[in-house]
């Protein structure tokens, strides 16, 4: 299984510097940059599953660009953990607010850093504890790279393993193909939107041959939801 991803935006060289050893260590994949313009220019080409976001920032502050994010539909759904000296209970409602998903105070030890981002992560259906997630009578087990219905073996792709997985870790919820591409296959590879509709028309296949293949589900002028509920 791959890194789960960390964008770190601090324009303190020293602090970012730590950050990065401490979630390496960690076990994630840290790209780090220092300020919010680079920040947003690094997000048209990758995604990360969770920004680490400074509030003081030359430019464009940390909560201003916090606030941009979770207003767009491309990135609202990456959780956002602002790091500041703040600790005033007014400025910690203020980023709460906005749509900052945790609040994290200098100083800081690491390990409470790597249970704050551990603990968000799983909020935000980046992790699960589980090793099989399960979603009506379907079931895909992570760690045998297996999905059954009702115990019977579907026979599907690699890319359609991990298509499904990210539909059952995001059950109802409406994605586009775009951001299909970017979950799914990632925006450092170039794919076709159209390449979206053929793993989902053969995934409705497979579906079908059990009566399942409701659960992919049209919304028109939008995109692709998978749900138990016709």
């Amino acid at each position: 299984m791959s890194k789960l991803s960390i964008l770190v935006v601090e324009d303190e060289d020293a602090i970012r510097d730590m950050l990065v050893m401490v979630l390496e260590q960690a076990g994630f994949e840290v790209t780090e940059v220092a300020s919010a313009e680079k920040a947003q220019m690094g997000l048209s080409h990758n995604t990360p599953d969770l920004i680490l976001l400074d509030w003081m920032l030359p430019g464009i502050s940390g909560i201003e660009f916090a606030r941009r994010l979770k207003k767009d539909d491309a990135f609202r759904d990456i959780p956002i953990i602002l790091l500041t000296a703040r600790g005033e209970e007014e400025d910690k409602v203020r980023g709460l607010e906005i749509g900052a998903d945790d609040y994290v105070t200098k100083p800081f030890s690491p390990k409470e850093l790597v249970a704050r981002i551990n603990a968000v992560m799983r909020r935000s259906g980046k992790t699960s504890d589980a090793r099989q997630i399960k979603l009506g009578d379907l079931l895909l087990d992570t760690e045998q790279h297996r999905l059954t219905i009702e115990g019977k073996g579907l026979d599907v792709s690699p890319t359609e393993f991990r298509l499904v997985h990210f539909f059952m870790m995001n059950p109802d919820k409406v994605y586009s193909r775009t951001q299909l591409l970017d979950q799914v296959w990632g925006r450092s590879v170039y794919i076709e939107e159209r390449t979206v509709d053929v793993h989902i028309r053969r995934l409705r296949k497979i579906l079908s041959e059990y009566g399942r293949e409701e659960m992919v589900q049209t919304v028109r002028g939008f995109g692709y939801r998978f749900s138990v509920s016709s």
